[in-house]
């Protein structure tokens, strides 16, 4: 009997440049965190969104868990501190609806609550005070109905109008 020998797979096609490691990380990330649960990393970076600042300095996602075959019902695990076990077990119904919003459809069935520490995320720097925009470009900006969106193209303007020399690279 002869063993069949399998082709090896093409590679892709190189793309002959230089490539940002915003590009590459995803992939790798994404690869660690299928690997302890979870098919989204978004869910952990953006815990806060999710479910509010306060509960999300008392816990943190540690896996979803999906029955064989499947990529709904799951079984979201928290990690809590101690003392707050109790009240997240008692809005858990809430924690599984704002995932299931995040995630666009019934992605997790229920939560199962584990206690222990959380890391906490090192605190933001604030961002440094910048002059106001100019007045042509104030003006520009005036037309924009919502605010929120007209603060952060201020904020844009701002950060680019201060900019005077080449940056520096340490």
């Amino acid at each position: 009997m002869s063993k069949r020998v399998r082709a090896p797979e093409p590679e892709a096609p190189r793309q002959n440049r230089a490539r940002a490691v915003s590009e590459l990380l995803p992939a790798i990330g994404g690869a660690a965190f299928k690997r302890f649960g979870f098919v989204q990393s978004s869910i952990v970076s953006r815990w806060s969104e999710i479910v509010g600042e306060r509960w999300a300095g008392a816990s943190m996602p540690e896996s979803i868990r999906f029955p064989p075959g499947k990529k709904s019902e799951g079984v979201l695990t928290l990690t809590v501190r101690g003392a707050h076990a109790p009240m997240m077990q008692h809005i858990a119904p809430e924690i599984v609806e704002r995932v299931n919003r995040f995630f666009g459809y019934a992605a997790v069935a229920r939560l199962q609550i584990r206690q222990g520490d959380i890391a906490r995320p090192a605190p933001r720097q604030a961002s440094p005070v910048r002059e106001p925009v100019s007045a042509e470009i104030g003006q520009g900006l005036k037309a924009i109905a919502d605010p929120e969106l007209r603060a952060v193209l201020e904020s844009l303007a701002a950060g680019v109008h201060a900019t005077h020399a080449i940056p520096k690279i340490r």
